[in-house]
């Protein structure tokens, strides 16, 4: 009988130069919510390829010290809690361990994973949930990217989102934008230079007040049907298997301009455009999905922090509609044909706590949703401790059991990562 080789990871941490250390006797600790403890077997996984370290300014680093079972603290000046992003397709099952020291800085937009070392491997707590490839860069030159997105200015030259997406590949490394460049996967159709919620985590536009910037800048401008459908036909005559996305990390809400939208998908259709289109939205705006279903659009991403509105709420801010708009669009989204996924922001703690995961059975029960997508929440994790505080999560079920049971519960539901195509 074969027997599984116990994985039990040291606590890792950094000097102010960046430079990562193993501590030789401190075992790796994790964060689930305010919960601090070991990880499970069952979630360490070997750093995926792609993955990026963050230095944790103004962070101690936390280890169980194995002979007397405490909890310790490096704070030495310069030693600092180290964390990590996992590459895309990954969800975090647990945050890393640290203690935070006076006057620390807000943490950027990222999520940030536990992460520790044994026998020469990094391991991260973790898990795959979408085998698609569509953003993995590793082995792809960015002279390639470069010239794709020369290729790209050069093909349409008059398109003003051309530039603007092709900007956010070279500037800002976005995957999606970089994808367009190389003509694969997934196209990005930003849209909207407005939006009606005011996200806690927003990555297109921060208040001075945040403490922290937004990760890249949002489009300035309207684009028309022509730069839309231009676009669209473009990334057509490149990939086989062509997505088409309006609602980017660039932009507002999509279905602030729905209009826009449903007229620019009709033209696409009308002269026999192929592939699937999808809008990622907020859902606050139940009454144009019959129009884009109409028009030709295929699915649509529901963004969602819970599936209660007193949690939901205080991440979104709604600005004009409430968390019961959100149950409606996707009601009408069901009634219109159209395919329904959830882009989940999954924080462990809290996500797979068992009243959350009791609310999002429900909604999946009663809509027949579609698909999952187990996506991290980018936020600092005592922002978020602190924007959750006044609600109760129930106990910490673990990533693995949260997807098990929800499985067991609703056995059409898909689980992954990205926007899927969809077979006709």
């Amino acid at each position: 009988m074969s027997t599984t080789k116990r994985i039990e990871p040291f606590l890792v941490f950094a000097d102010a130069a960046g430079n990562i250390y193993d501590h030789p006797e401190l075992l790796m600790l994790c964060r689930r919510g305010n919960e601090l403890t070991l990880p499970r077997p069952d979630e360490l996984i070997p750093l995926p390829e792609g993955s990026e370290f963050f230095l944790l300014p103004g962070r101690s680093a936390l280890g169980l010290d194995p002979e007397t079972g405490q909890v310790e603290e490096l704070g030495e000046p310069d030693e600092l809690a180290v964390a990590v992003f996992a590459s895309p397709a990954h969800t975090l099952s647990a945050t890393a361990a640290y203690s935070t020291r006076p006057g620390a800085p807000v943490l950027p937009l990222f999520a940030y994973g536990a992460l520790g070392f044994y026998e020469g491997q990094f391991y991260v707590c973790a898990k795959r949930v979408d085998m698609d490839h569509r953003q993995e860069f590793c082995n792809i030159p960015r002279a390639r990217i470069e010239n794709g997105a020369r290729k790209l200015r050069a093909d349409l030259p008059d398109n003003r989102l051309v530039r603007h997406l092709t900007g956010c590949a070279l500037t800002y490394g976005c995957p999606a934008a970089r994808n367009l460049a190389l003509g694969r996967f997934e196209a990005p159709l930003p849209t909207s230079r407005t939006c009606n919620a005011r996200c806690v985590g927003c990555i297109s536009l921060q208040p001075e007040d945040s403490g922290f910037p937004s990760t890249q800048n949002r489009i300035t401008f309207k684009p028309s049907q022509n730069e839309l459908v231009e676009i669209m036909r473009r990334h057509q005559s490149k990939e086989k298997r062509p997505i088409y996305s309006f609602g980017q990390g660039c932009e507002g809400e999509p279905l602030t301009e729905a209009a826009l939208i449903a007229a620019s998908v009709a033209k696409f259709r009308k002269a026999g455009g192929l592939g699937t289109v999808n809008v990622n939205t907020n859902a606050s705006l139940p009454q144009t999905l019959p129009d884009l279903a109409a028009a030709g659009v295929d699915s649509i991403r529901v963004s969602l922090n819970s599936a209660r509105k007193g949690p939901y709420e205080a991440y979104y801010r709604p600005n004009g509609y409430q968390f019961e708009n959100v149950l409606e669009s996707i009601r009408a989204a069901k009634a219109s044909g159209l395919f329904v996924s959830l882009n989940l922001l999954y924080f462990p703690g809290i996500t797979d706590g068992e009243n959350e995961w009791d609310a999002l059975d429900a909604l999946v029960a009663e809509t027949k949703l579609d698909f999952i997508q187990m996506r991290n929440l980018n936020l600092d994790p005592e922002l978020v401790m602190r924007l959750m505080g006044g609600f109760d999560f129930g106990p910490c079920m673990g990533l693995a059991n949260f997807l098990k049971r929800l499985r067991k519960s609703n056995p059409w539901l898909g689980f992954g990562y990205f926007n899927p195509y969809l077979e006709k």
